[in-house]
């Protein structure tokens, strides 16, 4: 049975995802929701603990609602 990624890693992944289908960079989106760019490679990275605040300004960055990227994070954890 292949193992299962972290939930941080695969909230990164999802981050990622929706960046990069809005072409932005770490640096645009860090600029949109107001965090400095490092800050957003980390998360991507799964490196990590997001607070409830972090993951609705993250979201709103990327317009969604932080119930779809939890949701995206959660297929991508499976």
């Amino acid at each position: 049975m292949p193992s299962q990624i972290s939930e941080l890693r695969a909230f990164g992944l999802a981050v990622r995802l929706h960046r990069e289908r809005m072409h932005l960079s770490q640096e645009q989106l860090a600029g949109v929701a107001g965090f400095h760019r490092t800050y957003i490679g980390s998360v991507e990275r799964g490196e990590r603990n997001v607070t409830l605040s972090t993951i609705s300004r993250l979201a709103r960055a990327l317009g969604i609602t932080p119930v779809q990227l939890l949701k995206d994070a959660d297929r991508v954890r499976q």
